[in-house]
């Protein structure tokens, strides 16, 4: 078995200047003016409130989508870097990761419109009057619609890395430095670029809250798809929303072509075993690279300073195995202390979170939202069996079936990528004419982008199912139910639970989004915390938005406590490769 596939074929040749360096210059180029059109006039005044600097003029479409996709990739690093940080500090500290996971599901529970709520007013102070304030509100939204999945695959990956590897690395002497970067890391790339491409789908389902952003007073509508969206479903246009439906598509493409494409051929040399019959993943972008003279010479010195790092950085002897290391420093009384911290600050944080509510909101209004909780929870749970039931055989089937990959991934990007908001003319005309509960079937909206954390998820475990296991499973002639119990469902076991439970605070979030629909003067509610988060929103009442959020977030914690966290403990024990 091997993390790495052999020596690349079609690396540049020294001394040859060929057309590969020609099309390796025009795509820097290309995405240098790109940064360039779309960043210009952030130190602009801010435009006039409500949606003045918005036209529906389709001609307006490729410098907003060029807005909105840099506002999305700038989220997209800013997740990358909390991912490569905070999943790998809980990952490695056992008292961290008390404290880390469950804030992880606070983080992922709490509505994008509850982030945009409490820091907008900061973000906007940072350049008054100034566009750049609203793009860091926007940029900080659509980051919070991204880098929790990428967070909870990666943590999942390193929790989940082979024990002979491990072994392997201690026998090496590596230090910890290079282990990260030589083993973990490489080992989780693949299931990572999967949910890299599932989060910008997240920030593409929620474009429209982050950017016309609404709280209170405040109204701030930014050049890009997601307000031209939410102007177009203002003014009932259907022909605006055409557009910008085929206009996303284009964007979706152009980022599968220029961005993934390129990564998921690149991470398909980290995967744990790759069947000798099976072709690589391929692309043309990846391709003209490598090929280039003038990339590797220019990247030639980073690689230089970053194998450097790998020499001094500092060793650590290890004397015991970290589960070993764990449980001798487990029943030290720095763990009680570390304990009874925790509770402390929580039980200081929960009453001040009740002081603040309490002093707007009456104590019968909160029994009343947590009934309203409830609903959302039976919502989400129905909606998350039913996706699993539907997604997994189709996940796995595609998985083992490279080709299926390639066609599949990006018609799942944009199909993750479609706003609910772009739904809501059919799903009210629907409810409106036939006389349907609202209560019912706007329900079906909430896991309309989420549903597809299962699908990615469930597809990059299959695509990691060893060739040796498969092949044993068909010398053994195990097929039917017996072979999806004991060879497909175990190996993405793992997978799935990362992808469920971030399609279940997901769809929590999406609530927002889902259970209040609107199409010009027609709004339609459905009863549940969303709804009641959304009306808080709008109005401006920071007491009802804490509580909402308060309550939304109980729940998420609750039910990952109670039920996720220790299936993903029993995958992790139970079903780890190795």
């Amino acid at each position: 078995m091997r993390l790495q596939s052999g020596p690349r074929r079609e690396d540049a040749r020294p001394g040859v200047w060929s057309m590969w360096d020609l099309a390796a210059v025009l795509l820097v180029l290309g995405v240098l003016v790109l940064l360039a059109q779309a960043s210009r006039g952030l130190m602009q005044p801010l435009p006039e409130a409500g949606f003045g600097g918005i036209t529906l003029d389709p001609s307006a479409l490729p410098d907003y989508a060029a807005r909105t996709s840099l506002r999305m990739l700038a989220a997209m690093v800013l997740s990358l870097v909390f991912t490569f940080t905070y999943a790998t500090w809980a990952a490695k500290s056992r008292r961290a990761e008390q404290v880390l996971i469950p804030l992880l599901d606070i983080l992922q529970s709490v509505p994008i419109l509850g982030f945009i709520s409490v820091t907008v007013v900061f973000f906007m102070s940072l350049a008054p009057g100034k566009m750049l304030g609203a793009e860091l509100a926007a940029v900080f939204a659509i980051f919070t619609s991204q880098a929790w999945n990428m967070a909870f695959s990666f943590y999942q990956s390193l929790r989940t890395v082979p024990k002979e590897l491990s072994e392997a690395s201690r026998s090496f002497r590596l230090n910890p430095w290079m282990r990260f970067w030589k083993l973990e890391a490489p080992f989780a790339m693949p299931a990572l670029v999967w949910n890299m491409m599932m989060s910008m789908s997240g920030g593409w389902f929620f474009v429209v809250a982050s950017e016309a952003i609404s709280v209170g007073d405040t109204t701030v509508a930014l050049p890009g798809i997601g307000s031209y969206i939410a102007l177009a479903i203002a003014e009932r246009d259907l022909s605006a929303i055409g557009w910008a439906i085929g206009t996303m598509l284009i964007v979706i493409l152009i980022y599968d072509q220029l961005l993934f494409r390129p990564l998921v051929a690149w991470a398909d040399r980290f995967r744990f075993e790759q069947e000798s019959s099976t072709g690589p993943a391929r692309s043309w972008v990846l391709s003209v690279l490598r090929r280039s003279r003038i990339v590797s010479v220019a990247v030639a010195p980073l690689a230089a300073a970053w194998h450097w790092t790998y020499q001094v950085a500092p060793s650590v002897k290890e004397t015991a195995r970290p589960e070993a290391e764990t449980a001798l420093t487990g029943r030290g009384w720095l763990d009680h202390l570390w304990t009874a911290t925790i509770v402390a600050a929580c039980i200081y944080v929960s009453w001040e979170i009740g002081i603040f509510v309490l002093a707007g909101v009456t104590p019968s209004e909160a029994g009343t939202t947590v009934l309203l909780g409830v609903a959302t929870m039976v919502r989400v749970t129905v909606l998350i069996a039913l996706a699993s039931i539907i997604w997994v055989p189709i996940g796995v089937w595609i998985g083992l079936r490279p080709g299926a990959v390639r066609i599949a991934q990006p018609i799942v990007q944009f199909l993750a990528a479609f706003p609910a908001n772009l739904l809501f003319p059919l799903a009210v005309s629907a409810i409106v004419v036939l006389q349907l509960n609202p209560d019912i079937w706007l329900s079906p909206l909430m896991i309309l982008g989420t549903q597809w954390y299962i699908l990615f998820n469930v597809i990059a475990g299959a695509s990691t199912i060893p060739s040796e296991l498969r092949d044993i499973g068909a010398n053994l002639g195990v097929r039917g139910w017996l072979w999806w119990r004991r060879i497909a469902l175990p190996a993405v076991f793992p997978f799935y639970m990362t992808g469920a439970i971030t399609a279940s605070g997901g769809s929590w979030n999406a609530s927002i989004v889902a259970e209040i629909a609107s199409w010009g003067d027609t709004t339609l509610r459905a009863h549940g915390l969303g709804a009641y988060i959304t009306d808080a929103t709008d109005a401006g009442d920071f007491p009802r938005i804490v509580l909402g959020i308060a309550v939304m977030s109980a729940f998420v914690v609750i039910i990952n406590r109670v039920f996720w966290r220790p299936l993903y403990a029993y995958a992790e024990r139970k079903f780890r490769l190795g």
